[in-house]
């Protein structure tokens, strides 16, 4: 599911950011860092993009100390900020019970933020502000893996997804670590630029290999885990068969199910159909050698699958909007380079 980001008249598109002591500050700056380079790339492309209207928010206009021993001076404070199109809940080092406890303002104006249209992601126990205020009440979240235990007694309505690294439920997104809030930031800078900014910008901060934003999530109403036993068990032998000749039609046969059939209930339990699924699997495999092995790019073709090397340049370019081969050297000079 792709969520439609309703552009303002004034062609702002309006970023918080909360700021409250023992917050960790690359919560804050990474994804400024990576809404500001999505910026850059737009405007490159096309001078009437949206612009970036970002705003610090504190409760009060006072220095904030972070656990990295910078502070940070908050632009505005919570009774005159602006209301704004993403608000980002940063995550806490130490328990975040007695940051709470001294943030009533705060958790008001995210109640109101958020009665009013505003997307909010919180990250790791950051995640703990939008449960305070109610607002998952009922609905998915994740939070940092050593506090799951109390975010289960302190807020027992949340649906907790622990093993999830990303949840998204209508205008929440959570966050339980800084490389899913990458992610998540990666995936809105896609809704408000599009997929090339998005992808340039996941090449500059994500070098390493790591999977797509729609496979880590927890998405509220989807199928992600769906209760369709058998195909489950053939996505399984998707996973696990990349370099096989068979194609689709002769892999439902193998299971007993007709093509028509199998097209059929591959859509409904996964919300996708069974080629783009196929395709997804075979490009982040070759992605992954390409980054971590030193066969050719004949090889990789055939290990996920393709004997045309042709065909899989075509397809993977057509995914990526880069080449084999300039992926390759790009990641390996980001891995690699001394410079």
């Amino acid at each position: 599911m792709k969520t439609k980001f309703k552009r303002r008249k004034d062609n702002t598109i309006k970023i918080a950011l909360l700021l409250y002591d023992q917050m960790l500050a690359t919560s804050v700056s990474l994804p400024v860092e990576m809404l500001r380079a999505g910026e850059a790339v737009a405007l490159q492309a096309n001078r009437h993009a949206p612009r970036l209207s970002i705003q610090m928010v504190a409760e009060s206009i006072k220095p904030i100390s972070t656990r990295a021993l910078i502070k940070l001076l908050p632009d505005i404070d919570i009774d005159h900020a602006q209301r704004p199109d993403f608000a980002f809940i940063p995550s806490l080092w130490r328990n975040p019970r007695p940051t709470i406890a001294q943030q009533p303002k705060m958790l008001q104006w995210l109640t109101e933020i958020w009665g009013k249209g505003s997307t909010l992601i919180g990250g790791g126990t950051g995640v703990c502000l939008m449960a305070e205020a109610g607002i998952l009440d009922y609905h998915p979240a994740t939070t940092h893996w050593h506090y799951v235990e109390q975010f289960k007694r302190d807020y027992p309505k949340v649906d907790l997804k622990p093993d999830f690294f990303i949840t998204q439920s209508e205008r929440t997104y959570c966050a339980a670590s800084v490389n899913a809030l990458a992610d998540i930031v990666v995936h809105i800078i896609f809704q408000i630029y599009g997929q090339n900014a998005a992808q340039q910008v996941e090449r500059n901060f994500s070098h390493e290999i790591r999977k797509p934003y729609e496979e880590q999530r927890y998405l509220e109403g989807a199928v992600d885990r769906h209760p369709d036993e058998l195909i489950s068990q053939i996505q399984f032998w998707l996973k696990t068969n990349l370099n096989t000749e068979l194609s689709l039609n002769d892999i439902a046969q193998q299971f007993g199910i007709s093509q028509r059939s199998f097209t059929r209930r591959f859509k409904y339990a996964t919300g996708i159909n069974a080629t783009q699924y196929w395709q997804q699997l075979k490009i982040q495999s070759a992605k992954e050698l390409l980054a971590a092995s030193n066969l050719s790019i004949q090889e990789v073709a055939f290990q996920v699958g393709y004997q045309d090397q042709a065909n899989f340049t075509r397809l993977f370019k057509q995914r990526l909007n880069i080449t084999p081969k300039a992926y390759r050297a790009m990641v390996r000079r980001k891995l690699f380079s001394n410079g």
